[in-house]
């Protein structure tokens, strides 16, 4: 539980998001990362999982406006590009950490 039980949740920079979790990581996201991952039903196809976002069209400078807390399990990001449907549980922050998983994503992209 530690593992995914976020202590302060803030903005890092002009772009990015910095979470530091109770079992003392401190995971830094980039906005255009985040964006890329959104699990909402507008970017990923619901049944099959197919990706529906065109990386293309997310701004190079995408970053967050708001972050709001989603209950006691995930926040919600309302990013520059106006989208901000996606709910990211903590659970997926710490798998999207890629520092702090066995297989980093390439060129900022979400796995």
């Amino acid at each position: 539980m530690d593992r995914t039980t976020p202590v302060e949740i803030s903005r890092e920079g002009a772009h990015d998001v910095a979470i530091l979790w109770k079992d003392g990581r401190r995971s830094s996201y980039a906005a255009r990362y985040l964006r890329l991952a959104c699990p909402c039903a507008q970017c990923i196809e619901e049944i099959t999982g197919r990706p529906l976002l065109d990386p293309a069209t997310v701004p190079e400078d995408v970053h967050p406006v708001r972050i709001d807390a989603v209950g006691h399990y995930a926040i919600q990001i309302m990013f520059s590009d106006g989208h901000g449907t996606g709910i990211f549980t903590f659970d997926r922050l710490r798998e999207l950490d890629r520092e702090d998983s066995d297989s980093p994503s390439p060129s900022g992209s979400p796995a």
